[in-house]
């Protein structure tokens, strides 16, 4: 398993990251993300909806890391959409990261009306070197077949839910096919799966924890995978996933248990 996925611009890009809640309380993101890269962590996902790109930024620079060494990405949510607001929406991340440029930038969710203005707007950003990639999240493939129409740059990225309960590998395989690579949220499933039988056999095989399971599922289907956590232990367990691997009976075994479980909304629903 390598460390890190190139994406379809030659840019490089961590296959495991942390994903980011909202804060619960002051300077609780701050922290988290701080002890994620004294852990090892590279890869940071971010959105402004979340309210912590201060945070975010906060715990990068406490972390002592020189700005090309993390991989930050953030996400121009429904109500910031168009070509203007778009470009306002990033210009805002931007202050509030307090950072020069944005590693990977993503349209949050498909808004029906505003998707081709959105786009350009990205594109905008991507011509002009201030983002280093662009791409999509929540976009199935109804709606990439539909930005395909119009945009004159490839996604680099489309971030959707993803698990063996959410297993969804038409997306993932129409993604591969048009050179877009799979980046998976939600691989923990809120913990509403950690005691699945399947799960607790696998992990008590490998002497690990069935979300230290998950994230190796997630990872080995080659999808970029960002568990959320603030909890320094669970950040901690959540990276310790390189030891092991998942032998090919496992992985099936795993990808029989979708049951349609989802955490967010369905993206079929924006069309």
């Amino acid at each position: 398993m390598q460390p890190n996925v190139i994406l379809n611009n030659g840019v490089k890009m961590p296959i495991l990251g942390l994903g980011i809640y909202a804060p619960g309380e002051k300077n609780e993101v701050r922290h988290a993300v701080s002890y994620a890269l004294e852990v090892g962590y590279r890869l940071l996902d971010t959105a402004s909806i979340y309210q912590n790109e201060e945070e975010v930024g906060q715990g990068f620079k406490d972390s002592g890391l020189a700005r090309e060494e993390v991989f930050i990405t953030s996400k121009v949510w429904r109500d910031e959409q168009g070509y203007d607001q778009t470009l306002r929406a990033y210009e805002n991340s931007l202050k509030r990261l307090q950072t020069d440029y944005i590693d990977l930038y993503l349209i949050h969710w498909p808004v029906r009306h505003q998707l081709k203005e959105t786009w350009q707007a990205l594109e905008t950003l991507y011509a002009e070197k201030r983002v280093r990639a662009i791409g999509v999240s929540n976009y199935y493939e109804m709606h990439l077949k539909e930005l395909f129409e119009y945009a004159t740059v490839v996604p680099a990225v489309n971030q959707f839910e993803f698990s063996p309960f959410m297993y969804v590998p038409e997306v993932v395989n129409y993604c591969i096919d048009h050179s877009i690579q799979p980046e998976g949220y939600a691989p923990l499933v809120r913990g509403e799966k950690a005691r699945h039988p399947v799960l607790v056999e696998i992990a008590k095989k490998h002497r690990k924890s069935t979300y230290q399971v998950l994230i190796r599922w997630s990872m080995q289907h080659n999808v970029i995978t960002i568990p959320k956590s603030v909890n320094p232990e669970r950040i901690k367990a959540n990276f310790d996933v390189w030891d092991f691997e998942l032998s090919p009976m496992e992985m099936d075994a795993l990808n029989q248990l979708h049951d349609g479980t989802r955490v967010a909304d369905d993206p079929m629903t924006y069309v």
